[in-house]
């Protein structure tokens, strides 16, 4: 049987909760061998970023081309890019090896409020990187940068979608999480002609750290794993909704998502 392989290219979070960590965590529950280059390397913790250490351009095109000339990626997901000039050097990688599975998850901004992209970086994301994902998965907060829209209703959000997919994506994932005031939490997936809705009970917790990068990442197993985007979407949502669900309560600020909980209740359903 052939492994399937993900690629994460991303930045370290050493709180564990978030980015390269938590990805691989992601595509080890979802039983896809994970592979990595690091674009940053942040102190942090659940109170906050306290120090974030990019790296050279130059040291993330070797890390990728080291596991592209030798393992191969059935998938690759980016989160935190940090420049422009990272950006644009993962997205010629993507190119030059023909990576067609590719979540783009903009991370900008992190739980605790730091900026994670410089403000430059985000016309690299437009022009460059989102033209060849397959999926880009932005937050509310991250969909209102990339668009110019304040989004405020679903018709906001499948207006922001429409104008997203204009930049070249093939699908768009805009995420619910930060629409409060809903009692559930109601993500967009627009595959460039039909809208399709995703929702879940909203679970009212502070220990949320990390959410954006472990359903991107969740994303990027199942189509590893050879699925459609709309299934891939779906297996992440039920990801998600456990990992929020059954709290590990670390940390004194934003704590981190539970990766095993999944896991856990497949195993506890199939006694």
């Amino acid at each position: 049987m052939r492994i399937k392989k993900a690629l994460t290219i991303a930045g370290s979070d050493s709180g564990g909760g978030a980015g390269i960590q938590a990805d691989l965590k992601t595509f080890q529950e979802l039983g896809v061998f994970g592979m990595s280059a690091l674009t940053a390397v942040t102190a942090q913790n659940t109170l906050g970023v306290q120090a974030v250490f990019p790296m050279t351009a130059e040291a993330v095109k070797r890390q990728i081309q080291s596991v592209g000339d030798d393992m191969g990626a059935d998938a690759v997901k980016t989160g935190m890019l940090f420049n422009a000039e990272i950006i644009q050097t993962v997205a010629a990688q993507i190119k030059l090896y023909n990576w067609r599975s590719v979540v783009v998850d903009p991370v900008m901004i992190a739980k605790g409020g730091a900026s994670l992209l410089q403000e430059e970086a985000i016309s690299a994301l437009k022009s460059d990187l989102l033209p060849v994902a397959l999926v880009v998965t932005p937050n509310i907060p991250e969909a209102e940068v990339l668009t110019q829209l304040s989004i405020q209703t679903a018709d906001d959000k499948k207006q922001a979608a429409r104008k997203l997919a204009e930049l070249g994506t093939k699908y768009v994932l805009i995420k619910g999480g930060h629409d409060e005031h809903t009692d559930e939490a109601v993500d967009l997936l627009y595959d460039g002609s039909e809208f399709h809705f995703f929702s879940s009970k909203r679970i009212q917790t502070k220990h949320t750290h990390g959410t954006g990068c472990t359903f991107s990442a969740a994303i990027a197993a199942g189509l590893a794993q050879g699925g459609s985007v709309y299934d891939a979407v779906s297996e992440a949502k039920r990801f998600i909704q456990a990992a929020v669900e059954d709290q590990l309560l670390i940390g004194g600020g934003h704590g981190p998502t539970n990766h095993w909980a999944y896991g856990r209740r497949k195993g506890d359903d199939a006694q």
